[in-house]
């Protein structure tokens, strides 16, 4: 994790997700996980707003698609599961923390990938779990 002088990104930050929050709810690790049946130990969020939009269209669940305009409490770490694992880098600019995240808002619209591209994305993730090669470092 980053010490309070080293600051990988000044943002702003976003967190796409399914799950309806307000405005000064805190988001938390040891909730259960947006992709996986598990608690996660982190809490992810990204400074992309299409990270964000993946985030929301790939998490668990039938509700509505959201993406929140999040502020970290604490320090935070590039997400290993994107950073130089599957991007040279930190392109995604995708963190992790095990400190909170506050919402200070939730983006009223933005644009969906189309469906189409979504399945793809689902379809190479489901093969990839078939293949247990969709480990997520948590």
């Amino acid at each position: 994790m980053t010490d309070q002088t080293e600051v990988l990104d000044r943002g702003p930050f976003f967190h796409g997700t399914k799950v309806a929050l307000n405005v000064g709810d805190q988001l938390e690790a040891k909730f259960p996980s947006n992709y996986q049946d598990k608690r996660a130990n982190y809490i992810y969020f990204t400074a992309t707003l299409e990270a964000a939009k993946w985030g929301a269209e790939l998490a668990k669940g039938d509700e509505t698609e959201r993406i929140y305009l999040v502020e970290p409490l604490g320090t935070f770490e590039d997400d290993p599961n994107l950073t130089d694992k599957r991007f040279p880098g930190n392109p995604t600019r995708s963190y992790r923390s095990q400190q909170p995240l506050v919402i200070v808002a939730e983006l009223a619209t933005w644009e969906r990938h189309t469906e189409e591209v979504i399945h793809q994305m689902k379809t190479s993730l489901a093969k990839l779990r078939a293949e247990e090669k969709n480990v997520i470092l948590d």
